[in-house]
């Protein structure tokens, strides 16, 4: 047994299976900043060597005076309840750590009771499958919480750290929760307008590297919000409280009216600079900002369309718009339809807002698929804007269709197509390639280079 801890990473992270690829189909492109932290979030783990991880979930049986833990020695999930049922895959279980946190529970009067032969439920498999998606692989320990108090929680949460030193295997720690289901009108939970303060108390206590605030939080925030996760973190504060912090919120965003969060709170290995894709590092202001963009794209159609002039870019106060940044702005019809779509790879315009405000008029006017938007259309369009990464040389293996975008040229240069990440029907790099060469007029065998990007995507709600 190890006296240092052996508890190497702790993090939160969201489970809405609509971020699963096969599930969420066209809408992941909702939660690609997401997707997008909790690849950096595996990066973490991976680079901590963590043998083991630990899942904390709000949606495993409860039981009311006891912590419930999946005991089949290869841990089963698949989201076949959320219409995917071939997205299946295992888990070897951490019996040792396991049978340590049951008897370091006991001690404190925590019984833990096993259950066997069940499906992960969904608050531990989505966080699994991204693991495993970006490359983790090791032993895994599934809990769920109890109706015990907070406190409780807290102390339990102390039972699992003391659990991991007595194993002195490395392992990490990962609270499953969503946030306020609250924020928007059409919210799952409907809708309350005090609900967002729940999620800021737990952002802004993250990033103030305080998490003991989560403990101490306002109980009647908690009733407002709606929310499923705070017990998670209530037991990963109660593991870490020994430990150095190191709270960093990856991401944060609501596009579905819950609230999403990927975060760390420890982690021995120290994060390296620029390490996460461009989506999970753009910061909440420049996300807050980007929330404008279809807007100010529909502003610029509407205007063009309407009185055939342009929209002044000029005066904008927002960093996010003055800086220099490539974009593509898509309409569709309210019933989902492509109306339009025009891009740049590269940046053309002196600002993102004059880059939206162009390639938003040229969507509209001048895709060659389509005629040009008439008034009577203006109506009856949403609008939304992919503002691009600065692109990078890759190879086919580091591809990921429902992450990054790719750009495929001929080797001479003269011959270019590109594909934005996460289209519908194209889950494989090889077919992400294959359609980007074809569009280029890359005939089948011709030698070609690969760039890839990531992609921070800005979209409208439904119709007004």
């Amino acid at each position: 047994m190890g006296n240092a801890s052996a508890l190497v990473f702790s993090g939160i992270a969201p489970h809405p299976p609509i971020m699963v690829p096969e599930v969420g189909r066209d809408a992941i492109g909702e939660v690609r900043r997401s997707i997008s932290a909790m690849q950096e979030l595996t990066k973490r783990v991976v680079a901590n060597k963590a043998a083991t991880v630990i899942l904390i979930s709000p949606h495993a049986p409860l039981e009311p005076y006891a912590f419930v833990a999946y005991q089949d020695q290869e841990l089963h999930a698949d989201f076949a309840n959320f219409r995917a049922p071939k997205v299946q895959f295992t888990a070897p279980l951490d019996q040792e750590l396991l049978n340590a946190i049951a008897e370091r529970g006991s001690e404190e009067e925590y019984p833990v009771v096993g259950i066997s032969n069940t499906n992960l439920d969904h608050g531990s498999a989505v966080p699994l499958y991204f693991l495993l998606r970006y490359g983790w692989r090791g032993q895994v320990v599934a809990l769920g919480y109890s109706f015990l108090s907070n406190e409780d929680h807290v102390r339990f949460g102390s039972c699992i750290g003391r659990a991991i030193r007595d194993v002195g295997r490395p392992a990490a720690l990962i609270a499953s929760g969503d946030l306020s289901h609250r924020l928007k009108p059409d919210a799952p939970a409907g809708f309350n307008p005090t609900a967002y303060i729940f999620d800021d108390e737990i952002v802004d206590a993250l990033r103030t590297n305080n998490p003991e605030r989560i403990v101490q939080m306002n109980q009647n925030l908690r009733d407002l919000a709606g929310e499923c996760g705070y017990r998670s973190m209530l037991i990963a504060v109660g593991a870490t409280r020994e430990l150095p912090l190191s709270c960093e919120v990856l991401n944060y965003e609501a596009p579905f009216g819950v609230g999403y969060m990927v975060a760390q709170l420890t982690s021995k290995e120290p994060s390296k600079e620029g390490t996460a894709t461009a989506d999970s590092r753009i910061d909440d202001g420049a996300a807050a900002e980007g929330e404008n963009l279809p807007a100010l794209a529909r502003a610029a159609v509407e205007q063009f369309v309407r009185e055939r002039t342009s929209l002044n870019a000029l005066g904008t106060d927002s960093e996010l718009l003055r800086a220099r940044a490539a974009c593509f702005v898509s309409l569709k019809t309210l019933d989902g339809e492509l109306r339009g779509c025009i891009g740049t790879i590269e940046p053309a315009q002196e600002t993102l807002a004059a880059e939206v405000i162009a390639n938003a008029i040229s969507a509209a006017t001048r895709d060659p698929r389509f005629s040009p938007v008439a008034p009577d259309e203006l109506g009856n369009l949403r609008y939304s804007v992919d503002v691009l990464s600065a692109t990078e040389p890759t190879q086919m293996e580091d591809l990921d269709p429902s992450v990054y975008g790719v750009i495929v040229e001929d080797e001479a240069g003269m011959h270019r197509g590109l594909l934005l990440p996460a289209l519908e029907g194209i889950d494989t790099a090889e077919r992400q390639v294959e359609i980007a060469a074809r569009k280029a007029g890359i005939p089948p065998g011709t030698p070609i280079r690969l760039q890839r990007f990531s992609v921070s995507r800005y979209s409208e709600g439904p119709a007004r």
